[in-house]
């Protein structure tokens, strides 16, 4: 599944998702993961919902967003495109979330996490 952070470096979780430059997109999956790309958005105009909505545009791909923080109105907004955000409310180690996703997806991931690992996917997941 691909996966979003809002960060400067791309080495920690850095950013609040309204003010991210960059998002840098990982494929993740239980037994290996990679880098795939990082997507700058540009300016989008100066009112907030123009904001939000590149920024979830830029990022329907993705099944999660990892962010420092992030707002209702855009929280609500990624939801509603099947995109689950998750606040890290301090910067995080980008490599080590990525590693911690990892762990997580080779037990037994919780409902929401299997629901975003089939993103995209016409079949659904029996439990």
């Amino acid at each position: 599944m691909k996966v979003a952070f809002t960060s400067t470096t791309g080495e920690m979780i850095d950013e609040h998702f309204g003010m991210a430059k960059n998002f840098h997109i990982w494929e993740i999956g239980p037994e290996a993961s990679s880098f795939l790309e990082t997507v700058t958005i540009g300016a989008h105009g100066d009112d907030e919902e123009d904001k939000i909505a590149a920024r979830a545009a830029a990022l329907r791909e993705c099944a999660i967003v990892y962010t420092m923080a992030i707002g209702g109105p855009a929280a609500a907004k990624l939801v509603a495109l099947k995109i689950h955000p998750m606040k890290t409310n301090s910067p995080v180690s980008l490599p080590e979330t990525v590693n911690r996703l990892q762990e997580v997806l080779k037990g037994n991931p919780p409902p929401w996490l299997r629901k975003a690992m089939n993103k995209g996917e016409e079949t659904s997941f029996e439990e």
